[in-house]
């Protein structure tokens, strides 16, 4: 095994693949991340403490972990950037649970969610449960605290949504949220007799209305894609082209207004949103509805004119919402393809909330 430091930290090896499609889970010590889609991957291991990563020898062994921890001392003595300890390797099935741990963790960041594409949302409450009691399973690589590490803020936002659950009468939701409570004292769950409950949409929401809507004649318009990476999760539509945009003449004032669709119930308040066309740009901030409508300004910061607006090339324009990130729509295709697969025939290490998914008649 090879070890090389980057930026004060001893790694295995750079992740190569982009964020949206690698699952990150932190542990005492370090920081391990796997492909989501590739079951043959082996685990990337960043160490940010070696000496609090005490849970090495469940990884390497016994001999492996004292091997490790000898050649980084020994290098770090000598000024070295690169190590190779012979013999060393991961124990077969070492971490097998916590890749699932981290896919997990993926899941609430990264799960593709789409009315547009008929992916269906897992149900939040359901998912941080079972995370819940996974980490806590996992409490031997958590000796101290780490931000993955906390089962209580996994559990207390969704304690409403699990006294909910409990009463849907499926045995198998039950088992789970009542394994997961009794993990923590903050989290108090009432048991009440099941009840029938209707087919569950889980995190769904309305999508905000088309700008097609709008009547006359708009300057320009079209459509654009979000990058995931720049907005919180949860909030947007997970499909492609669910940025609507047009420039219009409002009483010689020319706007922008953009309209993102949404998927759940977290409102996307303040989100920045900007539109920039070869030397016109304009900035807003989303409202609950998910609509953002703004002045365009030249580059002297002047508001352009109508008859400069309708002259103007649009071809060219861009329009950002959140962060300004690279991200490939390829990427995202990625994983959209993986959830699909999962849901078409949910594997083993399935979690329940993809389970129920994938049952669900969307």
């Amino acid at each position: 095994m090879k070890l090389s430091a980057d930026s004060g930290l001893w790694s295995t090896g750079p992740v190569a693949e982009p964020m949206p499609v690698v699952a990150v889970l932190e542990v005492s010590g370090a920081v391990l991340s796997w492909a989501i889609d590739d079951d043959a991957e082996a685990a990337s291991f960043a160490f940010t403490d070696l000496a609090r990563a005490d849970w090495l020898w469940r990884v390497f062994g016994e001999d492996g972990h004292s091997a490790v921890a000898a050649a980084v001392r020994d290098q770090l003595a000598a000024d070295e950037q690169t190590v190779d300890v012979a013999g060393v390797g991961v124990v077969p099935g070492s971490v097998d649970r916590l890749r699932r741990l981290a896919l997990g963790h993926w899941m609430r960041r990264w799960w593709p969610a789409s009315h547009r594409d008929g992916i269906a949302a897992l149900g939040a409450a359901l998912l941080d449960a079972e995370i819940a009691l996974l980490t806590a399973a996992a409490q031997d690589f958590f000796p101290d605290d780490t931000f993955d590490s906390d089962v209580a803020e996994l559990l207390t936002p969704h304690e409403a949504a699990l006294n909910a659950l409990v009463r849907t009468g499926d045995p198998r939701v039950v088992e789970l949220v009542q394994a997961a409570v009794e993990l923590t004292d903050e989290v108090g769950i009432a048991l009440a007799e099941p009840v029938s409950s209707a087919p569950r949409r889980d995190d769904y929401a309305l999508a905000a209305g088309t700008l097609a809507q709008r009547s006359g004649e708009a300057i320009a318009g079209g459509t654009a894609s979000l990058a995931w990476a720049a907005v919180p999760p949860a909030v947007f539509d997970a499909a492609e082209n669910t940025i609507e945009w047009r420039v219009d003449a409002v009483d010689s004032l020319v706007n922008a207004t953009v309209s993102v669709e949404l998927l759940g119930p977290n409102a996307p308040d303040g989100i920045a949103v900007r539109l920039r066309a070869q030397g016109v740009r304009g900035a807003g901030a989303l409202a609950r509805d998910g609509r953002a409508s703004f002045p365009l300004l030249d580059e002297q910061q002047r508001p352009i004119s109508e008859t400069a607006a309708w002259n103007h090339d649009w071809r060219a324009a861009t329009v950002t919402v959140g962060a300004d990130v690279e991200e490939s729509a390829e990427t995202r295709d990625r994983v959209r393809a993986f959830a699909r697969a999962r849901l078409a025939e949910p594997p083993s290490d399935a979690f329940l909330a993809e389970i129920l998914a994938a049952e669900s008649d969307y």
